[in-house]
């Protein structure tokens, strides 16, 4: 009987498979509640956003660095859609994330004790309407992506 776990992901960044040390997606839904003289009284919607951050090894981080060098810079990487998908045959999840755009943030963490793997963390936004589905189901309602290419 096989749950979920981190070590269940696969995660594709558009068409190469990356092994992750760890990665996080968030999404920033900023609806509030509406108040009438304190009290509340329905919702007001707000903007959405959506980053994560991917921390890879070495030799992921250089799959990736082939791919800036294709593209002719990091900056110069495509928008990729990420695709988060676990199956242990008993459970399912898949996460997808459109239209990301990667940055660096931390390139070199050296200690020179070692003992741990050399990791690069690689932050993300998400920047496409399509924003999220999770399991198939957008997260945005289609009124608010409408109209919007």
């Amino acid at each position: 009987m096989s749950r979920i776990s981190g070590k269940s992901f696969d995660i594709n960044i558009g068409d190469l498979l990356i092994h992750v040390e760890t990665a996080t997606l968030d999404i920033e839904d900023n609806r509030v509640t509406a108040k009438n003289r304190g009290v509340p009284n329905g919702v007001i919607d707000g903007d959405a956003s959506a980053s994560g951050e991917l921390e890879l090894d070495a030799a992921n981080f250089r799959l990736l660095n082939e791919e800036a060098r294709r593209a002719g810079s990091w900056k110069e990487l495509p928008l990729f859609d990420q695709v988060f998908y676990a199956n242990t045959g008993r459970e399912e999840m898949k996460v997808e994330a459109y239209g990301c755009m990667l940055k660096i943030s931390s390139l070199l963490d050296i200690n020179s004790a070692g003992g741990d793997l050399h990791k690069t963390k690689l932050p993300f936004e998400v920047t496409s309407p399509d924003f999220i589905r999770i399991g198939g189901v957008p997260y945005l309602s289609r009124t608010e992506t409408q109209d919007i290419r």
